[in-house]
């Protein structure tokens, strides 16, 4: 019997990370989305908290509409006790063509092999654009 945080060989926190990359490819949220829970609740630096399948749409897809490119690379992961922890950099470019290059700690809470929570943590001084 598969534990509640696999996914077809492979944990939750990896199936995330993966269909995130997708997602920063493509522009297509779909699997992104599918990993999430009915009432998945995202938060991120900003004090707004999106909910349910319309929030968890909504945040993405603002996420990326910030960028014209981005990719996110993971430097260390672990999935253990309903918890997943993804520590990455994420690079690319801000609409209006301005390279960006951030850190951050991501975390997802899990229940029954889905994404019941997403919170992130961020390097947010790169979003800030010099005036020329």
């Amino acid at each position: 019997m598969m534990n509640d945080q696999q996914t077809g060989g492979q944990s939750t926190t990896q199936a995330f990370m993966a269909a995130l990359q997708q997602a920063e490819a493509t522009g297509d949220v779909t699997a992104l989305l599918a990993l999430h829970a009915p009432d998945v609740t995202l938060r991120n630096l900003t004090q707004q908290t999106w909910e349910g399948e319309a929030g968890a749409r909504a945040f993405w897809e603002t996420y990326l509409g910030n960028f014209e490119e981005i990719r996110s690379e993971f430097t260390r992961t672990h999935e253990a006790g309903g918890l997943g922890v993804m520590e990455w950099t994420a690079s690319g470019q801000l609409r209006g063509g301005h390279p960006v290059e951030y850190r951050g700690v991501s975390l997802i809470e899990l229940s029954g092999g889905q994404v019941a929570a997403f919170r992130t943590y961020y390097d947010s001084a790169a979003f800030v654009v010099a005036p020329t």
